[in-house]
């Protein structure tokens, strides 16, 4: 099925509920305008339509794999990853000193749903080396930016992330990779790594590895861990391409979806250890890793954002062309898209996508305050803000791009079942960005013992009111197109308000009770973000006295999906004992 980019709907939300017109025209975005935006959102979609959508099924069906040594992408990949470095896609929010062109955070977010909405196997190449050029930027010596940003930045050596061991999982304080430092400086590399996003391939003529070591002296669990630049094929002094380096792909994993990823097993040191650099300071490695998960973290959420698009956008077309039964009051045959339950699915597939789609503009709109400030207080108050936003949008997000692939094969009926719809390949390729960087119970985590307590709890209430001044904002237009939105969006902010008091409490009491509720909570905060941020998009859009498409989602999601806030605070506030007496019913 093609694919549409939906332009109008995030140039809306951009100029209407985020920092977008905060701070265009000034200071590095001084020549920042909606109407650019415009020009690189419809550009940006028509690379995803033309170029990538048509290549997914096939590129799904073939998958990318390990012969002889070397990693087969699909037919037409290579090319298509040529495109996208001579089109200067992949410098879109890169640091301008190194060849990029410094856009907001928001818009290149917006660019990259696009990109995995038509491919969510090729997308997944670009999001690790946008990552990998922010560690660098923030934490490499400056021989390691001048020798291997502008490569990074252009596409031309993507970079990969490479954290997980078979041993370890994620508990990253038990990995063995070990780094032993030499006379020259560098380090030998020697040990293996799995789950490797495009750890080998054949579509550029270098890869930078990110890679997260241990050094022989180093202290015991993350407080030990260092992190290294590992490239595929060594630089020489002149920025030419030297001897390869002691670093292989052992096999290509068999995977439920992105098939055309592929997920490598990378071994260093067959041959007496891979040359690495030192990224930041020894020891430190896990801080310098952490730039590069966040940044990761957002791309997930926003792929959970694509694939929730993508297959909102089947689902909608096949229930217009599919006529069956008789919806109430019809004489003839019926398209299924005028059956009441179908049309419930496709709302509830509607607002998802759109919920999760402004929570994650948010949050880069967030970093973008940040990033646009020299006033250390904003700074402070936008990054926090932007941290406590990502573990809620990745998990929030992550979830709807599953439950809409769900929904969608669902609406398709036994057609949907059947690959050769690609309703089924939506749900297979969304299953995994709830379980990669960090899964969703690992968000959740950091949610309720990190990120709800920054500040004293200060951002958290900003936040909140914010969202409390949405609710009393919709009440106050006295709009009968609304409904219940505003009271539904009230009672879910009193439930968190409510869950959030007793987690604060309980965290004190006994962190196994908190973080037995930890997860209801994470996504109780996403419904009370979704639906405010929605009716923020509501408002605006009867302002312009616009047809109220905005105010429709922002209400069905109010009063039908909003409605779960007091049962997932009953789970977050009683459920717990439960929970945690269940070792005699879980034995083996």
């Amino acid at each position: 099925m093609s694919y549409r980019a939906p332009v109008s709907e995030t140039l809306f939300f951009l100029d209407h509920c985020t920092s977008f017109n905060a701070i265009a025209g000034k200071g590095a975005q001084a020549e920042l305008s909606l109407d650019l935006v415009q020009s690189v959102l419809e550009e940006a979609g028509k690379f995803a339509s033309e170029r990538l959508a048509p290549l997914n099924r096939q590129a799904d069906q073939i998958g990318s794999k390990l012969v002889d040594g070397k990693v087969v992408t699909p037919p037409g990949w290579k090319e298509a990853y040529q495109d996208w470095i001579a089109g200067g896609w992949n410098g879109l929010a890169g640091p301008v000193e190194f060849g990029g062109q410094g856009l907001p955070v928001m818009v290149a977010s917006a660019c990259f749903e696009y990109w995995s909405a038509a491919a969510m196997s090729f997308g997944l190449c670009p999001l690790l080396t946008f990552a990998g050029v922010d560690a660098l930027e923030a934490h490499g010596s400056e021989e390691l930016k001048k020798t291997y940003l502008s490569k990074m930045v252009s596409g031309e050596w993507p970079g990969t992330m490479q954290l997980t061991e078979p041993q370890s999982g994620s508990d990253l304080a038990n990995l063995r990779t070990k780094a032993v430092k030499q006379p020259d400086g560098t380090y030998k590399i020697s040990g293996t790594k799995i789950f490797i996003t495009y750890g080998e391939h054949d579509m550029t003529d270098n890869i930078v590895h990110l890679v997260l070591a241990r050094l022989p002296d180093a202290p015991a669990g993350t407080k030990g861990i260092s992190l290294f630049l590992v490239p595929k094929f060594m630089v020489n002094a002149d920025g030419s391409l030297g001897a390869r380096n002691d670093v292989r792909c052992a096999s290509v994993e068999h995977k439920l979806g992105i098939h055309a990823s592929p997920t490598c097993v990378m071994v260093y040191g067959d041959q007496g250890g891979a040359t690495g650099y030192l990224v930041g300071e020894e020891n430190k490695g896990l801080h310098c890793m952490f730039t590069m998960m966040n940044n990761a973290r957002l791309g997930v959420a926003v792929q959970g954002v694509a694939i929730a698009e993508r297959a909102t956008q089947q689902a909608v077309q096949y229930a217009h062309d599919r006529k069956q039964g008789k919806a109430p009051g019809a004489k003839d045959l019926s398209p299924i898209a005028e059956h009441p339950d179908v049309k419930r699915m496709l709302m509830t597939m509607r607002a998802l996508t759109n919920a999760s789609r402004t929570l994650c503009l948010r949050t880069a709109s967030a970093l973008d305050r940040a990033n646009n400030t020299s006033d250390p207080a904003e700074r402070k108050a936008a990054y926090e803000e932007a941290s406590l936003l990502t573990p809620v949008a990745k998990s929030f997000s992550t979830d709807a791009g599953i439950e809409a692939a769900s929904l969608g094969v669902q609406v398709h009926g036994g057609m949907g079942f059947i690959e050769e719809t690609g309703a089924a390949q939506h749900m297979r390729d969304a299953r995994i960005a709830a379980i990669y960087e960090g899964t969703n119970g690992i968000q959740a985590i950091d949610l309720v013992t990190r990120k709800i307590g920054q500040s004293g709890g200060e951002t958290l209430k900003r936040v909140m009111a914010e969202y409390r001044a949405t609710a009393n904002e919709v009440a106050k237009s006295n709009d009968p197109a609304f409904g219940k939105t505003a009271q539904r969006l009230n009672e879910t902010l009193d439930a968190l308000e409510r869950a959030t008091k007793y987690i604060e409490v309980a965290l004190t009491r006994d962190q196994a009770e908190a973080l037995a509720g930890a997860t209801p909570y994470q996504k109780l905060f996403g419904l009370a973000a979704g639906g405010a941020y929605l009716a923020q998009a509501a408002l605006a859009e009867r302002i312009e006295s616009r047809p109220a498409t905005r105010v429709a989602v922002a209400r069905f999601f109010a009063e039908n999906l909003c409605t779960q806030a007091s049962g997932l605070e009953a789970t977050i506030t009683e459920g717990a004992a439960s929970t945690l007496f269940t070792e005699s019913m879980l034995v083996a």
